[in-house]
């Protein structure tokens, strides 16, 4: 089930994070936006993949002076429900929600090093393409990707 995340849901949402790999300083700055976002200080949308506890996660921002064009900023489903679609039924409920609002553009941006074609490969699946490459963005080394996907309206 698919549904808007809560403030109870932070405990799980970090051991997501943390299970995927997220290092302190990135762990300290999904804090800081969740806290955002439930302290109602911003517009985002966090949903939570929710099997009989939160699974699964995705956090996206409207994009500052652009109209209609949001960025989805994480998605992590836990390892050990991965392979089951739930990323693709978590990325396709945003995609639904933000047609709903408006939203024309969804951009996503992800790591060019190669433990994270997998991401790629997952994004480019779902109709995502590449945009723009910038190089030794993250670090040395590390591009960041962006891919993009045209929403369509809803009629």
């Amino acid at each position: 089930m698919i549904r808007p995340t809560i403030p109870e849901d932070t405990t799980a949402i970090f051991a997501i994070a943390e299970a995927i790999g997220f290092q302190p300083d990135e762990l300290e700055i999904l804090n800081e936006m969740l806290a955002d976002t439930f302290n109602g200080n911003s517009e985002q949308l966090w949903f939570t993949d929710d099997d009989h506890g939160p699974v699964g996660v995705a956090y996206c921002v409207p994009e500052r002076m652009t109209t209609g064009t949001w960025n989805l900023l994480f998605i992590a489903i836990h390892p050990d429900y991965q392979g089951q679609g739930r990323g693709t039924t978590l990325i396709h409920h945003v995609e639904q929600t933000l047609t709903a609002r408006g939203v024309r553009l969804l951009l996503v941006e992800t790591s060019g090093v190669p433990s994270f074609e997998r991401t790629r490969r997952f994004y480019r699946q779902r109709g995502y393409e590449q945009e723009a490459r910038i190089r030794e963005f993250y670090a040395a080394g590390d591009d960041k990707i962006v891919y993009r996907k045209a929403l369509k309206a809803v009629n």
